[in-house]
């Protein structure tokens, strides 16, 4: 495989992430990832000398949501306090509603633990500064929350699982909730202030991610079950040093991607299961002007030895990555056979995103059947926003440096679709050794691509 090498630089514009410094019974570890890029080690906490918090000690019960909310609550603060802490979820079923993290915490489920999510939306209010698809806001708060916190984990055999009888509901769209996003696209696109993109009301229904790290450093997950979601399952936003590994998610609802860094940087997510009802990861970087403002890329993304059951793409970049999105590596990684699946890598912008994609690495990927193929670029993806609001500003996104090697599937459509902009064309993509056992329509499907080369 072909390498690039550059000067890998943190921008400056994560340097807002502030946190009290305080004695710390937590430890680092570093995390060395093998990339065709330059990446530096990824930080993540160590709590192995921490004290364990039993949620039990704190006056949790089970099936009790307000004594089991406010013990976690407790244990949590406690153990922030002391400088660093464990609090533990026992064996057994526990309500909740929502959980808010602080720095040195690491959350762990016990085997045979369930920690079960409310499904009422007021149990995640007051709302907080969150995310809807690419812009901020203020939103109602995701399940698992964590706001400027760093050394932070989840860790465990046990299970998080989100009740979902009212998000169900919410994952129609009708023309409320159509005026509040238009609403939200307003706003951002002339740069409102936060307080102004207030965004819970009796319509919008925008639905909380489950677990969402805004602005953090240094986090875990390891080990774990997540089983539904009302919204994106696992969203790292504006943070850096992430881990991911070893974690079972299933999440068949709207929007349910399984990992969505945003903005985020050295990321790496392993041995992971993945069965969703979209995309098994999404990388994306914000949208239009709220991302240009904000000015940081998704960078040194590491997707390897996985599996997905279902998704609709294995790796989707975009369509919102305004702040740019370069060096993700994907590897090893199965597509089981009878997986629902539209392409192995789709990359999707449109005239209003900016940004740029740069250095886009896949190798030794074996999968079944492709509903669509195993490489698709799309530069005119708007979905829903195309006919709901104008382009207030026109940016295209060059997309260029991607490289597919030892990638094989049963029956797809295409090998690959790149559907460029004849202004903007997109540039150098090699793929080696790439093929599928059948091909039902045109191998390759390319307008306005420069230098493309295909080999076996």
């Amino acid at each position: 495989m072909k390498k690039i090498t550059f000067c890998c630089c943190l921008l400056s514009s994560l340097i807002f992430l502030s946190f009290k410094k305080g004695p710390s019974a937590v430890t680092q570890t570093e995390v060395v990832v093998k990339t065709p890029f330059e990446m530096p080690a990824i930080k993540i906490p160590d709590f192995s000398k921490c004290k364990e918090f039993s949620i039990v000690d704190f006056g949790a019960i089970k099936g009790n949501k307000e004594k089991t909310s406010e013990a976690i609550s407790k244990a949590i603060a406690k153990a922030n306090k002391a400088g660093g802490g464990i609090v533990v979820i026992p064996e057994g079923e526990w309500l909740t509603k929502k959980i808010h993290f602080k720095s040195n915490v690491n959350l762990h489920l016990k085997k045979g633990a369930v920690l079960l999510f409310s499904e009422d939306p007021n149990d995640y209010l007051p709302a907080v500064r969150s995310t809807w698809e690419g812009y901020e806001c203020y939103n109602y708060s995701p399940l698992i929350y964590a706001y400027q916190c760093k050394n932070i984990a989840i860790t465990g055999e046990g299970e998080l699982k989100a009740k979902m009888d009212v998000w169900k509901e919410w994952f129609a769209r009708p023309k409320p909730h159509m005026e509040s996003l238009k609403r939200l696209y307003y706003l951002a696109s002339y740069n409102k202030p936060m307080k102004e993109r207030q965004m819970v009301n009796d319509s919008a229904h925008f639905r909380p991610q489950f677990i969402q790290f805004n602005r953090c450093e240094n986090i875990l997950m390891d080990g774990v079950t997540i089983t539904n979601s009302p919204f994106w399952t696992i969203h790292p936003f504006l943070s850096k040093d992430v881990v991911l590994r070893n974690l079972k998610v299933y999440a068949h609802g709207h929007n349910n991607d399984g990992v969505d860094p945003e903005m985020s940087q050295n990321v790496l997510i392993e041995n992971c299961v993945f069965d969703q009802g979209d995309d098994a990861i999404a990388i994306k970087s914000g949208s239009n002007q709220d991302a240009w403002r904000l000015n940081t890329p998704s960078k040194n993304i590491v997707m390897r030895n996985c599996v997905v059951k279902n998704g609709h793409q294995l790796v989707a970049i975009g369509s919102e990555l305004s702040g740019g999105i370069e060096n993700v590596f994907i590897d090893n990684c199965t597509v089981v056979d009878g997986a629902k699946l539209n392409h192995l890598l789709f990359i999707k912008t449109n005239e209003r995103r900016g940004g740029y994609v740069k250095n886009i690495y896949m190798s030794n990927i074996t999968s079944g059947k492709i509903d669509e193929g195993i490489l698709g670029i799309e530069t005119d993806v708007l979905y829903q926003w195309r006919d709901l609001v104008p382009t207030i500003e026109r940016r295209l996104t060059p997309i260029k440096n991607v490289y597919l090697e030892n990638i094989k599937a049963t029956n797809v459509k295409f090998v690959s679709r790149i559907l460029g902009q004849k202004e903007l064309p997109i540039e150098n993509i090699f793929l080696t050794n790439v093929s599928a056992d059948k091909v039902s329509g045109e191998k390759s499907i390319h307008e306005n691509v420069v230098n493309f080369v295909a080999k076996n």
